[in-house]
């Protein structure tokens, strides 16, 4: 009885990369990754959550977002928002370019855009 208890516990180990002699159908099965999740309104997540991307006191004028992109690495997506903003003096900045993260429907981080986010060559709409 206690040879059958510990071949049985073995099989609670075993999975597709062990290098033990078992038949497949006691191997753990790797799970498949979960399917990405659907392309984000991003018009409608920056327009009704500005703020988790903009400084109020820099007063965004003429927002202007990217389509959606996947991450690559990841099950997220990724887009460019861009707006004229203002400076806590009022003196006008310009017009500055953020790269916004968006996981499960809320932009979860927000960075200014590099070089390398290729926001520069976005197609955008305003929001």
């Amino acid at each position: 009885m206690a040879a059958a208890a510990l071949l049985l516990s073995a099989c609670g180990l075993a999975d597709s990369r062990t290098p033990l002699p078992l038949p497949d159908f006691l191997r753990a099965k790797p799970s498949d990754p979960p399917p990405p999740e659907p392309p984000p309104d991003v018009r409608r997540l920056v327009r009704e959550r500005l703020d988790s991307v903009f400084v109020a006191q820099s007063s965004p004028q003429k927002v202007q977002v990217s389509e959606p992109h996947h991450e690559l690495r990841g099950l997220g997506w990724t887009a460019c928002v861009k707006a004229e903003l203002t400076s806590a003096t009022g003196k006008p900045l310009g017009e500055e370019i953020y790269r916004i993260a968006i996981n499960s429907g809320v932009i979860v981080d927000r960075r200014r855009a590099e070089p390398a986010d290729s926001c520069a060559s976005e197609t955008y709409q305003p929001i």
